[in-house]
């Protein structure tokens, strides 16, 4: 039998001959209850906002994409494109030309990025997903825009009055070498079709336009691209594909993973997820102070019991032990059941979504085992060192006195 550990659940379930004693234990159990539930929820939130805001991006964002390694464009044969074809994981690719615009619509204008985009494009992401009104349109000028655009600009859809789409012209000297009167832009008459809606930032940045039509206006051959997005099997190895993308297209573009699409977005998020789980474990280490006063409460309160075992034969070292297993057993257990709690709470948001952000959208939570076990660890090793410092407090002195 572990003496240590026998004795330690003896004094666990026991209560105190001082009331305050007892009060003071109840307390340090309840707050470490609390504390870890509410660590746990805050986590388990913070990774449901997570998922939220990176299901903006994704939207447009493929699995992988493929960007020039050098300048705006680069160039992809039909050699090229047979190849990616045969690329086994690899289900779908779409070629894009993106540049930065002016659009314009009687006397209202703005900038935007116009992005034209093959028949591929909608089967490779999910933008089909966030058209609130209208569709992609048959007409070779139709285009599709952001609602930020078009509560801006005001454009009517399916008008016969085009919405003007300006780029300089590529070159220096457009004014000397061309003449006065030659103006140093092109423009492109769209008609808009469709709106989409995805959130503020992205509503108010693209225009889909038919990729002929931009590589016409961009005066790029057909050859010319800014980018290449890909969709993977669905049991894919992302690192096997990108590698036989890399195979095919060489040095003159860069393969990008999701996450490498949107470092910033990425670092921005999991910064702001470490200073809140470092600021809720801060408040955790305040409140397990009250475990090292309990703990010595508690040593104070069995020295009698103390010095009859001492008396029998216990070691110090054995004393010690006593009194840490204790320790250890009250913050896991207080951990396990606010862990608990808090997965019932999460849980119960997932089904029923009690709390909203808006009357019809809840409050975004995920229930993610690796918070589970973070929470279980941040707590049994502030357990363990708070245990650690209070029972140390026992030395022969104290013993003795």
């Amino acid at each position: 039998m572990n003496f240590p550990l026998y004795i330690a659940k003896r004094y666990l379930r026991s209560k105190s001959s001082q009331n305050a004693v007892n009060i003071i234990n109840f307390i340090t159990f309840l707050v470490i209850v609390i504390g870890s539930a509410a660590l746990f929820i805050v986590l388990s939130a913070f990774a449901g906002l997570k998922t939220f805001s990176l299901s903006f991006s994704n939207t447009f964002d493929p699995d992988l994409k493929a960007s020039p390694t050098t300048g705006k464009h680069f160039s992809i044969s039909a050699e090229d494109e047979s190849a990616l074809e045969e690329i086994e994981g690899l289900a779908n690719f779409s070629k894009e030309l993106e540049e930065r615009a002016y659009l314009t619509y009687k006397e209202k204008s703005t900038i935007a990025y116009i992005k034209g985009v093959d028949e591929n494009y909608r089967a490779v992401t999910g933008v089909d997903s966030t058209l609130i009104f209208g569709n992609w349109g048959s007409d070779v000028n139709n285009g599709v825009i952001g609602i930020g655009i078009y509560n801006l600009l005001g454009v009517p859809m399916n008008n016969r009055t085009a919405m003007e789409v300006l780029v300089p012209k590529p070159g220096e000297g457009s004014f000397s070498q061309q003449g006065f009167n030659s103006k140093p832009y092109d423009d492109l008459a769209l008609v808009v079709s469709g709106v989409y809606a995805v959130e503020e930032s992205l509503d108010k940045k693209f225009v889909f336009a038919r990729l002929p039509l931009v590589q016409e206006l961009l005066q790029k051959d057909s050859t010319e691209v800014s980018g290449i997005n890909f969709k993977l099997m669905d049991n894919a190895s992302p690192d096997d594909v990108r590698n036989s993308i890399n195979a095919v297209l060489g040095e003159k573009a860069s393969v990008l993973t999701r996450r490498e699409q949107n470092t910033s977005l990425y670092r921005m998020l999991n910064t702001e997820n470490l200073a809140t789980y470092l600021i809720f474990t801060l408040v955790l280490i305040i409140a397990l102070f009250n475990v090292v006063g309990a703990i010595i409460m508690m040593i104070l309160d069995k020295q009698q019991n103390s010095k009859t075992l001492f008396s029998l034969g216990t070691t110090i070292k054995e004393l010690r032990r006593i009194y840490f297993i204790q320790g250890l057993l009250v913050t896991s257990f207080g951990g396990l059941i606010g862990v608990a709690l808090g997965s019932l709470l999460i849980g119960s948001q997932l089904a029923f979504g009690w709390l909203k952000i808006t009357p019809s959208l809840a409050y975004p939570v995920e229930f993610n085992v690796i918070n589970l076990l973070i929470v279980i660890g941040t707590i049994v090793v502030l357990g363990v060192i708070s245990s650690k410092i209070a029972s140390s407090r026992i030395t022969e002195q104290l013993i003795s006195a």
